[in-house]
């Protein structure tokens, strides 16, 4: 183990002496990309369903709360709604900007 360490130690500092830093590939395998960008367009399509489904139910607890007459903190949880949406829509362009 103690020799294995050392010649990986050895080849670390030979590729830095020589300036010959291997570069990795961001490409990933076809397949499993074909499938990871399906699961990611589910997860965009559910998020952007669940926004939408939030902003009606706040909307009809408004409508209900204002006929009986009551008040409640529906503000805040359209604005939550809303910032949930704004996550679920910038998270892509993010993620793009900050790794790529």
């Amino acid at each position: 183990m103690k020799d294995t360490l050392h010649s990986l130690y050895l080849a670390g500092g030979n590729y830095l002496a020589n300036g010959e830093v291997p570069q990795p590939t961001k490409k990933a395998p076809g397949d499993l990309a074909d499938k990871v960008n399906l699961v990611l367009g589910i997860a965009a399509w559910a998020g952007t369903a669940a926004g939408v489904a939030g902003v009606l139910i706040t909307g009809i607890m408004m409508a209900v709360s204002m006929k009986r007459g009551e008040g409640s903190e529906h503000l805040s949880r359209l604005g939550m709604v809303a910032g949930g949406c704004v996550l679920v829509a910038t998270a892509g362009p993010t993620v793009q900007f900050l790794f790529a």
